[in-house]
This record gives structure tokens, C-alpha cells and sequence, in this order.
């Protein structure tokens, strides 16, 4: 087995490190109790927006930020997925600051679940039946502790819910979006209601922030908030997709055992089966998406490629199903008006590389016909037959100035007619399927 890389090792660090502090904020936001959820959040969002914007300088990712500004479609779509995470944020802070930690470790645990459900919601994807036993695993455990506790568990739905409409969010952006100009661009966008509400705050006489230890933990909301965002993108950058799955379940463990150890909340039976039901979903849907995860790479390999598809073109995919078989459809027939048009083959699935469409012959038209022969290039009306007296030469001449019939692609040659005698049709070959002029 070969030892880790330096990088690799790096990208280790970077993971757990960001999902420790994520994992350890109910530790934190019990220190700024003076303070409510909706002023801890106002400063957060203030102190991150100033915080990203001194590493946006830093980093040298000030153009990308302001090209996301400049982009409406974009702004619109971050603006709603900083309304979601605002939320996020709010719920996650009320439930830490009275007393509901593990409800908030609950929601984060079921979140791959409700990714999932989103998923078929929302863009119509399919589900393997792993996946389908492991929502059903979810959607009992949600049931058995909405009866343990008497009540449904809101606050785990609701941070679940929201923060999985905002991975969904994300993942429409797609890679336009940096993590850093991403969450300045967010903050920017909270940022007029978090600083306008504080100044109503202070006015008013309730505002807890001052020049004291207070008010520098305040300020450390900004930093708990970038920092392991920034850790996190390093991570991503340097693991493999699958080892950054498996490190998300450490901040809802270390939540868990925070409530449970820390804070000394009660955990019933019907409690631990609730979340005994949401482990083993989670297990399944890792296990399946680990073996699921190693086919594409062996179904990329020059082995597993068509014969009829070049050596370094990627293998297409349709709707997350698996490659899409290229080949050419039947070609169009002439249009009319146009005979003897040449025809031509509609164009192949996108991703098809360019070696499969010269590799399937072109496909005859189902019904061959010949076009009618047009008229005489010199008279626009048709040639009064000749006289009796003129020689066979002369007749032959006059027959031959009209142009002749042209079949169409895949159709044999018409046999020539005599150039004199009855107008008898001559005999239909036998393997010409319906060919009539």
C-alpha cells in the first residue's frame, strides 16, 4: 500500500480541521448568550462580509467577485441562497442557545437524505433501490422521533431542508462560483438588513455589543464563519470526492456529543432509535455510493470503450443513466422540387466523438422513387413528336435532348426505354423494394 502523498496528507488536515470547528460551534455561541440569535447572526454576517473581502485582496480573487456582481441571473440566484442560509444560520443558533443541540446534530445527519429527496423533487432524478431503502430508513426515523418527543423535530427539518436547498442552489451555479467570492458575494447581499437592523438595535438601547471580551467574541463569528470554508475548499481541492463524504458525518458527531456530554440532554430509547434508524440509512447510502463511485472509472478505460469511438473522447452521458451509444440516425430524404438532392445525416448525440459518425454507413430511404424528368433545356413546353419521315438518328437526337431521370441515394439505375416502339414499362427487379417513377 502506498504511503499518503504530502498534498494528500494536507488535504486530510484541511477536511478534519474544517469539520472540527464546524463540528464544535455549539461550544461557542453559548458564550454570547446576552446576545439573541437574530443580533448573532446580524454580526455574523457583517464581520464575514469584511473578513472576505481582506481575503479577496489577499488571495488576488477580487476580479471574480466583482464579475459575479456584474452578472444579474447570478446575483438573483445567490441572493436566494443567502436568504436560505440565513435561515440556516438562525435556526442552527436558536436551537444551540436554548438547549436543543441534539436536534440540531439530528438535522445535520439527515441532510445527504433530504439531498436526495430533492433530487428526485426537484430535477426528476432516478434512484438506485439502495437509495430508495435508505429515504424510506430516513422518512421511519423522522417518524419515530416525531413520536418520541410528541411533536415533530422542526428545528432538525427545518436546517436540513434549508440547507439542502441551498447545496441545490449551489450545484445549479456550478463552478462560475468560487467558495470565497461565493460567500462575500452572500454576506453582501444580508449585509444592508444585518447592519441596518443593528443600528435600530443601538438606537433603541439593546444592542449587548461593546469595546469589551463581548464584543471581540462577536467579532469572532466572522472568523468561525470564513475560516473553515477556507479549509474546506482546500480539502475539496486536494481529496477525492468520496473521502470528503465520509468526513461530513464528523461535525453532527461531534454536535451529537456535545448535547449529550456537554449540555446534558436526555436521550430516551425511542431517541437513540430514531437515530439508530438515521445511521444505518446513512451507512447504506455510503456504502452504495462508494461501489457506485468506482464503475465510471472502470468504464472509462480504453478496454471499455466502443470500438467505434476514438481512442481520448470522452464517453457521453444522458441524464446520469450511464453512456449514450453514439451512432448517426437515418439520413433525411431530398427535399422536394430538388431531385437528386444529396441527403444529409442528422447530426449525432452531443459528446459523440467524430470517428463514430464516419463508422455507420448511411441508410437507405425506405421507399425509392424516381424524381420526374424535368423539361427540355431549350423549349419550356414539351416536344411535339416527330414527323414519320425523319430518320431514327433524327429521333434519337430529339429523345436524347431531354434530361434524364435521376434516382434517388440507394435506388438502382432506371432502365432505358426504347427509343421508339410501344411505351412498355420494362420489368421491376425483384429485389427493389416499391422503386416507381
Amino acid at each position: 500500500m502506498d504511503a499518503p502523498s504530502p498534498g494528500r496528507r494536507g488535504g486530510l488536515a484541511a477536511g478534519v480541521g474544517a469539520y472540527l470547528l464546524w463540528g464544535a460551534l455549539p461550544l461557542y455561541f453559548p458564550l454570547l448568550t446576552p446576545s439573541g440569535p437574530v443580533e448573532i447572526i446580524a454580526h455574523r454576517v457583517v464581520w464575514s462580509l469584511l473578513l472576505c473581502l481582506v481575503l479577496l485582496r489577499v488571495t488576488g480573487t477580487w476580479a471574480a467577485f466583482v464579475a459575479i456582481l456584474r452578472d444579474r441571473g447570478l446575483v438573483l440566484r445567490l441572493t436566494l441562497a443567502a436568504v436560505l442560509l440565513a435561515v440556516n444560520w438562525l435556526v442552527f443558533v436558536h436551537g444551540v442557545t436554548t438547549g436543543h443541540v441534539v436536534d440540531a446534530a439530528l438535522g445535520y445527519f439527515i441532510n445527504p437524505l433530504v439531498t436526495i429527496a430533492l433530487a428526485v423533487l426537484v430535477l426528476g432524478e432516478r434512484l438506485r433501490p439502495v437509495q430508495w431503502a435508505a429515504v424510506a430508513c430516513g422518512t421511519a426515523a423522522v417518524v419515530v422521533l416525531t413520536v418520541a418527543y410528541g411533536r415533530l423535530p422542526w428545528i432538525a427539518l427545518v436546517l436540513a431542508g434549508s440547507f439542502g436547498t441551498y447545496g441545490l442552489i449551489k450545484s445549479r451555479v456550478g463552478p462560475r462560483v468560487a467558495a470565497l467570492p461565493g460567500l462575500a458575494a452572500e454576506t453582501a447581499v444580508l449585509a444592508p438588513v444585518a447592519v441596518g437592523y443593528l443600528v435600530v438595535l443601538h438606537v433603541a438601547g439593546l444592542g449587548t455589543a461593546a469595546l469589551d471580551w463581548h464584543g471581540l467574541a462577536l467579532v469572532g463569528t466572522g472568523v468561525l464563519t470564513a475560516v473553515p470554508l477556507l479549509l474546506f475548499n482546500s480539502a475539496a481541492r486536494q481529496l477525492p470526492l468520496a473521502t470528503v463524504g465520509l468526513l461530513q458525518y464528523l461535525a453532527p458527531v461531534l454536535q451529537l456529543a456535545i448535547g449529550v456530554l456537554v449540555a446534558g440532554e436526555r436521550m430516551p430509547p425511542a431517541r437513540w432509535w430514531g437515530f439508530g434508524l438515521v445511521w444505518v440509512a446513512l451507512v447504506v447510502l455510503t456504502v452504495d455510493g462508494l461501489r457506485h463511485a468506482r464503475r465510471p472509472a472502470a468504464r472509462d478505460t480504453p478496454s471499455a470503450r466502443r470500438p467505434d469511438t476514438a481512442p481520448d473522447a470522452p464517453l457521453p452521458t444522458h441524464g446520469g443513466r450511464g453512456p449514450r451509444r453514439c451512432r448517426v440516425s437515418r439520413p433525411r430524404p431530398a427535399p422536394r422540387g430538388r431531385p437528386g438532392a444529396p441527403s444529409t445525416p442528422r447530426a449525432p448525440p452531443p459528446g459523440c466523438p467524430p470517428a463514430a459518425r464516419a463508422r455507420r454507413p448511411r441508410g437507405r430511404p425506405r421507399r425509392c422513387r424516381w424524381s420526374t424528368p424535368g423539361p427540355s433545356p431549350r423549349a419550356p413546353h414539351r416536344r411535339p413528336r416527330p414527323r414519320a419521315d425523319r430518320t431514327r438518328r433524327a429521333r434519337a437526337t430529339t429523345t436524347a435532348r431531354r434530361p434524364a431521370a435521376r434516382p434517388r441515394a440507394g435506388c438502382p439505375r432506371r432502365p432505358r426505354r426504347a427509343a421508339h416502339g410501344p411505351r412498355a414499362r420494362a420489368p421491376r427487379p425483384a429485389h427493389v423494394p416499391r422503386c416507381r417513377s
